[in-house]
This record gives C-alpha cells, structure tokens and sequence, in this order.
C-alpha cells in the first residue's frame, strides 16, 4: 500500500460467500483499513465464481466500475453477520461514484494469492 497515491476508493474481494474465508478476508482488511475501510462488493454473487478465469474477470469488472463510475452490489445477501455490520458492504447499486482507485483480491488453490491495484491515469 505504500505505493498507493490516495485512498482506496473500492474493494473487489474474493468474496465466494464462505463462512471462514469471507471472515478471514473482513479480518485482513480491517487490519490493513482499520476504520477507514471502503465500500466493498463481490462481483462474484452477480458472476459466479469461473475458478482459473475468475481473477482476470473481476479485474475487468473492477475497470469497468472506474471507468464508468458506478459500484455493483454483492447480490443474494439476506442478512449481513452481525460480526461484519461496521463493514461497507454494498447492498445496493451506487451510481455516480467517484472511482478512481481500486483494490481486487484474488486467492487460489494451495495458497497462491494476489491483489491488484488499478488507478485511473490523470495524465
């Protein structure tokens, strides 16, 4: 994150809706963000989740919310873990969002995980 200009404006976690790594997820961005976490939505309840092609679509997906300046919202939650309520998870579709960094977590079989980060060039 030191690398990082500004704040990170949205989160693409891994999120596949699983009980211990969803938790295990929250918990790492609360140690990186502490209070300050930003929105966060899995596109992957709007996809479903493609295994080895999943990583490269959710970096696209997260272009795309840049670039047009809307967030998606993590579908089919009936009911937020009362653990993670203080955790911007977005429910809704946020139109007219200022987008201009964000953040996409990608974890693999046996351990081999990555997170991008994308900043629009103001150039």
């Amino acid at each position: 994150m030191a690398t990082v200009k500004g704040d990170i404006d949205y989160i693409n976690p891994h999120g596949t809706s699983t009980p211990v790594g969803d938790a295990k997820e929250i918990e790492a961005i609360r140690e990186v963000f502490g209070s300050r976490i930003p929105p966060i939505s899995s596109t992957k309840s709007l996809t479903g989740h493609s295994l080895g092609a999943t990583g490269v679509q959710e970096a696209i997906y997260s272009l795309l919310m840049m670039k047009n300046g809307f967030l998606c919202e993590s579908a089919h939650i009936e009911e937020i873990d009362p653990a993670f309520a203080d955790v911007p998870i977005l429910r809704k579709r946020v139109d007219n969002a200022t987008v201009d960094t964000v953040m996409s977590n990608s974890f693999g079989f046996g351990g081999t995980n990555a997170t991008l980060i994308f900043q629009r060039y103001n150039g």
